[in-house]
């Protein structure tokens, strides 16, 4: 992963985390990858560098889990982000 290192599960909360600022970038091409419709044992082996089939729950979790928060990201946290960049 080209990432600096990640959680199994991004920190949940309804404010944007110094997680997801670090993770902004691996959090848009996981957005890419499943909007280009790309499996997603290749999406958490190249951008998590983790194997899906020497670990498939460990594998699917982190890559369900940080995708949800890539998509919490577009619709709630970009909001969030555009409102600090004003102060």
């Amino acid at each position: 992963m080209t990432q600096g290192a990640f959680l199994d599960q991004p920190p949940e909360s309804q404010e944007i985390t110094s997680y997801d600022r670090e993770h902004m970038k691996l959090y848009i091409r996981l957005l890419d990858a499943a909007a280009d419709g790309a499996n997603w044992h290749e999406a958490v082996s190249i951008l998590f560098g983790l194997d899906a089939d020497l670990e498939p729950e460990l594998a699917r979790h982190v890559y369900d889990t940080h995708l949800a928060r890539a998509r919490w990201m577009t619709e709630h946290g970009y909001r969030k982000l555009v409102r600090d960049g004003r102060h």
